[in-house]
Order: structure tokens, then C-alpha cells, then sequence
């Protein structure tokens, strides 16, 4: 086993054992990227919000949440590397870990990012051609899904991601990459993920409004909630995973995208 040293999206550099053989990973994408890799052995731990694929899941051990880390699990595993996001952890908890253990970062805000950091976990994890190949592929789902829509007039969307109080994917998220990526103007201006109440919610004037599935997950019922501040919009449920999961779920969001816009723009 040799020494090799990587540099993770935050431009920190790491040294590693290489190839991995203790993977701790912290965040759900990255953890369905790793096993689509086919790191079924090298993976150790996850955290409870890791879900696909589904098998992978119910058998692997669990280090808490992504804001709620299990430090005493995670000492306990040992692991060789863990790979976590500079939005999705805790930075505290991050830091603790830097002191013990190898941890690669992702910073993650549009696709380039997302392909960036496919390619560069592939690279880190010894699987350099098949995460290439995914790479490959997704930008050129992206490119086509840009060419479908090039006749289409953009609309107007509210992406909603929480309730109590009402709070949605604003500028600078890569929710708002992919809704661009889907030809649609994002109504909320403001950074981030900011909170609404219902008259600043009257003022707008969506033609589309997307409730997610996660992180709360909306359902029918919630649709007449906003049918009545807005009437004359297409109120949605949407699969939150296609629009905030950066990592191999990518190869799926295209075909989901286009399903979506087929009943967007009759």
C-alpha cells in the first residue's frame, strides 16, 4: 500500500493510504456514488439518511446523521478516509475529525462541481475509469436535455423544501442549477435556502410551484395549501432526490427532468 496525496474541493490537501480499504461516508449522494463505484467491502460506515440503493442500506453500519454525528462510532471504525460536504456536515464535527483522520470535502453548488467531484472521488477511491464514465455520460444527458428545451419559453418556479415556516432552494444552491438546467426561472432571488411567510408568498407570482419529497416531505395533501395562495399555478410534487442529489442519482435526473418538462411546457 503506498502514500498518495489528494486535493479535495475545499483545496485542502490530504494524505491517504492508497487504495482506501476503511471508507466512512457522510453524505447520502456521495454514498450511492461510492457503491455504484463498487466499493461494497471498502464502505464501513454510513449515516442513517444513506438509502440507496436500499440494500446496501439495511446492511451497512450507521454513524449517525449528517448534523448529528456519531463521533465515538466513527473513532471506533477506524476508518481510512471519510468523505463528507461542507454543506451537508457540521463544521465542528468535521474538524474533530480532520485531527484523527483523512477527510476529503466536497463543495458542491452546480454541475461542474457535481462532475468535479465524481471524477475526483473516483480518482480518490481507485475506481478513476468507471467514474469517468459516469461523468461522461451525465454531461451528456445534460447536453441534450439543453438542446430539448432550446424552443421552450421559461417559467417561472418555487422550489419548497420545508414547511412551518414555508422555506425554499434559492440562488447559489445546486437545486437552483438543476431548475435552470430544466429551463425554468427560479423566482426566489435570495442565497440559499431562505424562509417565507404567506404574505411575502402572495406577492409571487410562480407558474409552476415544486413541493419536494425531502428533506420534508410533501405530499398530496399539502398541494390545496398552496392551490389556495396561488390558483392559477401547476402545484407539484417532486422527487427531491433528482434535484439535490450530486452524485451518480445524476445518471437518472435527465430522464426524470424530461418526464417532468413534458407536462410543463404543453
Amino acid at each position: 500500500m503506498q502514500k498518495r496525496e489528494f486535493t479535495d474541493q475545499l483545496r485542502r490537501k490530504i494524505t491517504i493510504n492508497f487504495p482506501p480499504k476503511r471508507i466512512i461516508s457522510l453524505v447520502p449522494s456521495q454514498t450511492e456514488l461510492l457503491f455504484d463505484l463498487g466499493l461494497d467491502e471498502e464502505i464501513v460506515g454510513i449515516t442513517k439518511f444513506c438509502i440507496h440503493p436500499k440494500d446496501k442500506f439495511k446492511s451497512s453500519t450507521k454513524i449517525g446523521g449528517t448534523k448529528k454525528l456519531n463521533l465515538k462510532r466513527i473513532m471506533e471504525l477506524q476508518p481510512d478516509l471519510i468523505i463528507g460536504n461542507k454543506e451537508e456536515n457540521q463544521k465542528e464535527d468535521i474538524e474533530f475529525l480532520m485531527r484523527h483522520f483523512p477527510v476529503w470535502m466536497s463543495d458542491i453548488f452546480n454541475l461542474n462541481n457535481a462532475l468535479d467531484m465524481i471524477k475526483s472521488v473516483g480518482d480518490l477511491v481507485d475506481r478513476k475509469e468507471k467514474a469517468n464514465e459516469f461523468a461522461i455520460n451525465i454531461h451528456s444527458d445534460f447536453n441534450r436535455l439543453k438542446t430539448d428545451l432550446q424552443s421552450n419559453s421559461s417559467k417561472k418556479v418555487l422550489y419548497f423544501i420545508w414547511k412551518n415556516p414555508y422555506m425554499l432552494a434559492g440562488k447559489n444552491t445546486f437545486i437552483d442549477e438543476m431548475l435552470i438546467c430544466c429551463g425554468l426561472e427560479n423566482l426566489m432571488k435570495a442565497e440559499r435556502y431562505p424562509s417565507l411567510n404567506e404574505t411575502e408568498m402572495k406577492a409571487l407570482s410562480p407558474d409552476l410551484v415544486y413541493l419536494s419529497s425531502e428533506p420534508y416531505p410533501f405530499k398530496e395533501k399539502h398541494i390545496q395549501e398552496f392551490k389556495k395562495i396561488w390558483p392559477k399555478a401547476d402545484v407539484k410534487l417532486v422527487d427531491g432526490e433528482m434535484f439535490s442529489w450530486y452524485g451518480s442519482r445524476l445518471l437518472k435526473a435527465v430522464d426524470y427532468f424530461e418526464d417532468l418538462n413534458k407536462f410543463v411546457f404543453l
